[in-house]
Parts: C-alpha cells; sequence; structure tokens
C-alpha cells in the first residue's frame, strides 16, 4: 500500500505542474500528462468550457431515459450479463460499473452505494451526459472521441470538480463495425487499481463478440487468425457470411487483419478477400467441420480459418461436381415453433431487409400494416411471418383474399351470418373471418378490390373494435391485429373513387414494399431455400443445383415471382429420377426452354443435353420407312447418345422410363 500511495502522489504531483502550465500559464504543451488527455484539454478549451466550471446538466427525463434505452436495446440486452460479473469482480473497491450509449449519455450502471452517493454529485448517474462538450476530458467522453481506450486518472479530468475520480473507459463498436457505445469502471482516484483498464478491454471484447453472434445468430460465420492457436478465442476475426457467399460483416479483428485488402477493394463476397472459392470453401467444410482450414489472402498472407452455422444447416458438395451449388440449410427455412418469422425470412437483400426492420418495429403495437408489392412476390409469407414474430403468435392468423370472392358473398365471409339470414344459409349460421381472427391476425389479401360497400364496414368494424352478423342485431367485440396487402398502388385507386380515402388512412398504419424478385440480390439463397422446403426438410434426399441453371436463375426475370420460381423448383424435384441428385437444365419446364439460352441448340456436355438435340437427330436422319422403324431409329439414337442411360434417353424423347422400357423390350 504505501508503495502504490508513492506512485499516486508522483502521479498528482505530475498532473498538478501540468495543469498550472496549461490552465494558467497557457503553455499548450505541456508535459506529465498522457498525449491524449493534452489533446482532450485544448479541444475543451477551444470549445469554451471552463475548468473551473460545474459540468452540470440535469439527466434526462425517465421518458426519455426509457427512449434512449430502448434505442440501445441489443447493446444493453448484451451487455447486462457482462457488466454483472465484472461488478462482481470488483465489489466492495468503491468502485461503479457504467455503460453508455455513442452520445456519452449513461444508460446503466451497478456500484458500490458509497461511491455511487458521491458519483451522483458529479451526475455520474443514468440519463446524464458524459460527452466532452459537456464534461470535459474524462474517459467516457474522451473514449467515443479517441475511439480507444482510454483511462483518466485524477487531475487528468479538465473538470477541476472531477478530479476525485478514475475512470477506464473503451468504445464498444458494434457488428458493422460502429459506434455503439462505451464501457466504463469509475472509482476513487485514492483506489486506482493498474488493471482496471485491461478489465475494461476484456469485458468490450466479449461485449462485441456477444454482439456479432447475436446479430448473425442465423448466418454462417467464419472464425480465422493468422496463428491457429488464436482461433476460436475473443483475439480471433469474425466474418458473417450469408448462404451465397455475400459479406455481411466483420468484428474489428477481422478488419484490423485485412485492413489492406479491405480499403484496396469494394468488398462484396469471400472471394475478394480470400483466393478460394466459397463452393470450395463449403466443401472443405463438408469434409471436415471442426478442422482448420489454412487460406491465402488477397495479399498473400495465410490465416487460419474454421466455419461454423448458427441455425442448422447441412453443408455438402453435390457428387462429382466440386463447383455445384452447395446443399445447406438456409435460415430462410428454418421453422420456429410458429412457423416462419421474420427474422427467418432475410436473406440478405437489402430492400426486404428494410421492410423486415421497419416491420419488426411495429410488432405488438396495435399498429395496421399494409404490404405492397407485385402478385407472387411473397405477400402472404410475409404476414404469416410478422403474425408469428409477434404477441399475437399463439392466436389464429385469418386470411381472406377479397379479389378472389364473388362481391355478393364477401360481406358474409368477412362478418359471418345469423341462422336464416337470406336464401341458402345454413341454419345454424357462421361466424365471419373477422370474427375467426380475433385474439390473433386478420390478413386482408388484394384489399384494393374489396367493393366500396365492403369498404364502409370494415371501416367501422376498425373503429368501434366490433361486428355485427349479417342478419343479426348483436354486437360481437373483436380484438385483431390487422394486415393487409394489394398489388395495386392505393392512393390511385383513393384518387380514381374506387377505395375510400379514410379507410386508406386506417389499414395504412405502416407500409413495406417487397421487391419483385427480378430486382433481389438473393436469388441463390431464394432457390435453396424453396429447394429445401420441396424436398421436405431434414432427412430428405440431397439435391444439388448444377452451375449453369443457378446462373440461369439468376438472370431470369421471373414474371410471376417467388411463386413461379416455387413452381418450377417443384417441377425439377419431380423431373428428377430416384438415381439423380443435381437439378440440370433438362429438369426445367419447357416453358423455361426458350427464355434463355435453354432454347434446345446448346451442345453435349458431359454426356447430357436437352430434349431439343433428340429432335434435330430425327430430322437428321429424313422420314424413311414406316413410322415403327422411325420410332426405333429415334430409340436407338438416343440411346447411344445417352451413353445408355435410359432415364436420359427417355427424357430426350419426351416419354416416361416405363414407355421406353416397353419400347426397347420389343426391340429386343
Amino acid at each position: 500500500m504505501e508503495a502504490r500511495a508513492l506512485v499516486r502522489e508522483a502521479h498528482e504531483t505530475r498532473v498538478r505542474a501540468a495543469r498550472e502550465q496549461f490552465f494558467e500559464r497557457g503553455d499548450r504543451s505541456a508535459d506529465g500528462v498522457a498525449r491524449f488527455v493534452l489533446h482532450s484539454w485544448s479541444r475543451c478549451t477551444a470549445r469554451g468550457i471552463d475548468f473551473r466550471a460545474s459540468g452540470d446538466r440535469d439527466p434526462v427525463g425517465r421518458a426519455m431515459l426509457a427512449d434512449l434505452r430502448e434505442r440501445s436495446g441489443e447493446l444493453l440486452a448484451q451487455a447486462g450479463g457482462i457488466m454483472e460479473h465484472v461488478f462482481e469482480q470488483i465489489r466492495a473497491s468503491g468502485s461503479m460499473v457504467i455503460l453508455a450509449d455513442a452520445d456519452g449519455v449513461i444508460l446503466h450502471s451497478l456500484g458500490d452505494p458509497d461511491f455511487v452517493d458521491r458519483a451522483q454529485r458529479v451526475a455520474l448517474q443514468p440519463g446524464a451526459t458524459w460527452g466532452e462538450t459537456v464534461r470535459g476530458t474524462n474517459a467516457i467522453g474522451t473514449a467515443l472521441v479517441e475511439q480507444t481506450p482510454v483511462e483518466v486518472c485524477g487531475g487528468e479530468h479538465f473538470l477541476d470538480r472531477n478530479g476525485f475520480l478514475t475512470c477506464s473507459a473503451s468504445p464498444v463498436f458494434d457488428a458493422h463495425g460502429r459506434l455503439a457505445g462505451v464501457l466504463d469502471i469509475s472509482g476513487d482516484y485514492r483506489n486506482y487499481q493498474p488493471h482496471t483498464l485491461a478489465l475494461v478491454r476484456l469485458s468490450v471484447q466479449l461485449l462485441e463478440r456477444r454482439l456479432f453472434e447475436h446479430r448473425f445468430a442465423r448466418d454462417l460465420v467464419l472464425e480465422f487468425h493468422t496463428r491457429p492457436e488464436y482461433v476460436g478465442s475473443l483475439q480471433e476475426g469474425l466474418i458473417a457470411v450469408s448462404c451465397d457467399g455475400r459479406l455481411l460483416g466483420m468484428n474489428g479483428a477481422a478488419r484490423d487483419c485485412l485492413g489492406g485488402v479491405v480499403d484496396e477493394l469494394p468488398v462484396q463476397t469471400l472471394e475478394h478477400l480470400f483466393r478460394l472459392s466459397f463452393g470450395a470453401l463449403l466443401d472443405r467444410a463438408a469434409r471436415d467441420p471442426a478442422s482448420l482450414q489454412a487460406v491465402e489472402l488477397r495479399n498473400g498472407q495465410q490465416v487460419f480459418l474454421r466455419l461454423k452455422a448458427g441455425f442448422p444447416v447441412r453443408i455438402e458438395a453435390a457428387p462429382a461436381r466440386t463447383a455445384a451449388t452447395p446443399l445447406a440449410r438456409p435460415r430462410s427455412v428454418v421453422k420456429r415453433a410458429h412457423g416462419v418469422t421474420l427474422e427467418d425470412l432475410a436473406t440478405g437483400d437489402a430492400r426486404l431487409q428494410r421492410a423486415l426492420d421497419r416491420g419488426a418495429r411495429i410488432l405488438g403495437k396495435d399498429i395496421p400494416l399494409l404490404i405492397q408489392g407485385e402478385s407472387g412476390v411473397g405477400k402472404e409469407l410475409f404476414a404469416r411471418a410478422f403474425h408469428n414474430s409477434g404477441p399475437r403468435c399463439d392466436g389464429p392468423f385469418v386470411a381472406l383474399n377479397c379479389a378472389a370472392i364473388p362481391e355478393n358473398l364477401i360481406e358474409s365471409e368477412l362478418f359471418g351470418y345469423s341462422g336464416g339470414a337470406f336464401t341458402g344459409a345454413r341454419r345454424e349460421g357462421a361466424v365471419g373471418k373477422i370474427q375467426q381472427a380475433h385474439g390473433g391476425t386478420l390478413f386482408l389479401d388484394e384489399i384494393g378490390d374489396m367493393p366500396l360497400g365492403m369498404q364502409a364496414r370494415l371501416l367501422r368494424v376498425l373503429q368501434e373494435r366490433s361486428i355485427t352478423p349479417v342478419g343479426g342485431s348483436a354486437q360481437v367485440a373483436v380484438d385483431l391485429s390487422l394486415v393487409c396487402a394489394t398489388h395495386r398502388i392505393l392512393r390511385e385507386r383513393v384518387r380514381e373513387g374506387r377505395f375510400r380515402e379514410d379507410l386508406y388512412y386506417r389499414v395504412n398504419g405502416l407500409t413495406v414494399t417487397l421487391p419483385a424478385l427480378r430486382e433481389r440480390s438473393d436469388i441463390r439463397c431464394i432457390v435453396l431455400a424453396l429447394l429445401a422446403a420441396e424436398l421436405g426438410g431434414e432427412g430428405a434426399r440431397e439435391v444439388g443445383i448444377s452451375d449453369e441453371v443457378m446462373a440461369f436463375f439468376e438472370r431470369y426475370p421471373w414474371p410471376g415471382n417467388v411463386r413461379q420460381m416455387q413452381n418450377v423448383i417443384r417441377v425439377a424435384v419431380a423431373l428428377l429420377d430416384e438415381d439423380e441428385c443435381e437439378i440440370l437444365p433438362v429438369h426445367l419446364p419447357e416453358e423455361l426452354f426458350g427464355a434463355d439460352e435453354f432454347d434446345g441448340s446448346r451442345a453435349v456436355r458431359g454426356g447430357r443435353h436437352d430434349g431439343g438435340t433428340v429432335l434435330a437427330a430425327r430430322g437428321a436422319m429424313g422420314v424413311v420407312g414406316s413410322l415403327d422403324e422411325i420410332e426405333l431409329q429415334a430409340i436407338s439414337v438416343a440411346m447411344r447418345e445417352s451413353g445408355g442411360n435410359v432415364s436420359a434417353a427417355a427424357r430426350r424423347l419426351g416419354i416416361s422410363r416405363n414407355t421406353l422400357y416397353r419400347k426397347l423390350g420389343r426391340m429386343g
């Protein structure tokens, strides 16, 4: 203790001399303090802050603090457990652990009661702002400005009144490298501990890792380091990757390691960083998921990496095709207990992600959601995911297509009816869609096509939160969340007099627009998701997609959007034979053959080509002999060109395998 007191006295003497030199004599080159402290003093002086001032600013009110905490909800959620653990390490040392946001507003703190009382006298408490512009030089504010860990002890604080503090702080960066806040340990200067800053830095490393893992919990993550023994430690680099190899984010360690590469290129995919294709990386991981891979960066440096998935995933290479699209379980088909959620729909497209983020903001807030987009883009899927993500997920999800029901029936469908209300009505009556959705979500698809008369009744329901069945007199209370969808522009329908303006403002609480499939950047992920769903989930047969077909999928405009793609994949899977495990051009529906280069004129590739080749072969033979002879000649050509593969020959001939077997039997 005596040695520590001597060190503190020596530090106090140096700082006292530096303050006199800087503040009293105006010498800005004062020594005796760290350079960053001197720079901070200079900044504060330039802003006109008086070092003798109180620095008081009333903490924000309870409501504003609650709002600030909500904005930093992810940071608070991940930091809470870490702060409690840190406080257990320093309990009874006259200290407190503090978390502030990116503006220096203290969001949360834990501390010893005696020191907390002293700290409150200088407003070191939740709701107070400790940015440099308000409190002068201090660990929280200066760490935010310098964006590096700092320690400010005693008189190094700009304001005289804060000289009793010793503070160690480190900035916290989120999963995208943006400044998210700062973690600080503050205490009495007389109880200064030399290892406090190291504890803060280690805690922030753990917090940043948790933020990264939480943000990319449903993505593929690469762990890497230049030294193999550091892979799996807090010092490792982390890169989040979508299921088609696009980069989603990287932590600070990764940015430090890849600095040269990242600065030189507009990094978008894994291939921009490593001299290894994403497919090859997946192939290696499939062979030995737990092992480290030695991979060369674009700048020639070698790193060791390991791939891990934050979701149930099967990574396999297609047989005999190392470059084929990998078999993966994309996060968009991972089912929760209640079905697909908004988080599951995120596959990397920026426009879709904006819609997902906006939808997530209003979950449980009784704000109507309006989904716009072309037919087939997945509006009902989005609506179901919205329902499954919110507090009503245990309630019913009731859907009604307003354009698919005759006008004379839509009223009874929506509101139900009492027994004998009209000719043909059931004696016991019927419960309408609105009442069925009580406690859950009502989804009105193509609401832009709802008849005007029904619009007036729907508006009344939304205002009064009750319905009256057709032919009935008693009102029935309903509590529901309303989600509507349309491929029309409702504002134009309002101007045309086809949609009530007052109803428009009722259903348009929040509008999200889903991009058309041709506009999306995540085609590969969607294809894999639809394929996995079609195959039936875990335990299903393993099927890949050839590079040729995937490239075509990424170029094709998809006028029918996701609905069309789903049908194409369904047909392709149905056309696979039992011994086939890869979708080729020949498995695609005939309607696509003329859409691109799949026009029947391609050369044989790998012993396979499409049905147009056989037609050309038939034409080359000329129409000679009887029909049976021509048929036998065509079968012989098809079997020869397919190398004896009956399935391939049958596809070329446009007949089933069983039919071809029968014809071959006659030939024998």
